[in-house]
């Protein structure tokens, strides 16, 4: 039988977190700018890595930015380079931190 895997918005907390069953194995910590989502800080828990978690993570967040309509501030190393390996998510980056997710940079 395979684990349960989920992301949830916890917005009290200001994260996304993403659970492995019912224990917490990571977030993503965000701030709300007005339009802009900041993401400053992406951890996961040492248990849980390898396991491909902090995409699942970073994929959900960035989506329900985009669905939200939010301008991405990538300030946390970990989503800058997944935005870079996923380009479909460059769109959503604040002009001042393109540079940060440009394969090219």
């Amino acid at each position: 039988m395979g684990e349960n895997i989920r992301v949830a918005d916890n917005p009290e907390a200001s994260r996304y977190e993403v659970y492995v069953d019912d224990t917490l194995a990571g977030f993503a910590d965000y701030r709300l700018r007005r339009d802009k989502i900041v993401f400053p800080h992406t951890e996961v828990r040492a248990e849980f890595e390898g396991r491909g978690l902090g995409g699942r993570l970073a994929q959900a967040a960035l989506e329900a930015s985009r669905d939200a309509g939010l301008t991405v501030v990538p300030a946390c190393p970990f989503i800058s380079a997944y935005i870079r390996r996923h380009p479909e998510f460059v769109e959503l980056v604040d002009e001042s931190y393109l540079h940060t997710v440009r394969s090219d940079s």
